[in-house]
């Protein structure tokens, strides 16, 4: 699995022009998963970004996590993220998981956020949509799971 975790003020997805997730302060996941993935990258994956520590304390360090400040989670599915480009100039997608897996382990990675107690709103996976975030900083970082 590979995430790409933008910190942000706000963030929203709209499918057809409906909104149909939104968060204010915290996190906007872009979430690919790959064909080897299973529930252990899952798990993973949920612990690295509830306690990455990318919000800034009193001091104005990046000292604190998602749940220090209480913020949101919008988790956005991106197969995309297993592109190759090696070959031509079209890209590749046969890393991705094929869809009936990716969509398994995608939900099973916002249920988890949830049961972290987080506010997860999501967009709808395999669907066409446009994503809007401030992204705060601007912090953006990438999390494989294949890295551990």
């Amino acid at each position: 699995m590979r995430i790409v975790v933008q910190k942000v003020t706000e963030a929203s997805v709209s499918v057809d022009d409906e909104i149909i997730g939104e968060i204010g302060e915290g996190f906007m996941l872009l979430v690919g998963i790959g064909k080897d993935d299973n529930q252990e990258d899952v798990h993973y994956l949920v612990r690295k970004v509830s306690n990455l520590r990318v919000f800034e304390d009193e001091e104005g360090k990046m000292n604190r996590s998602l749940k220090d400040v209480s913020g949101a989670i919008l988790s956005i599915s991106q197969f995309t993220l297993f592109a190759d480009t090696k070959k031509g100039n079209r890209p590749s997608f046969t890393n991705a998981a094929p869809p009936e897996i990716g969509e398994e382990l995608y939900q099973a990675f916002n249920e988890l956020l949830s049961a972290e107690g987080f506010q997860v709103a999501s967009g709808k996976f395999g669907a066409h949509m446009s994503v809007r975030l401030n992204n705060d900083g601007p912090v953006t970082i990438l999390i494989d799971s294949k890295n551990k």
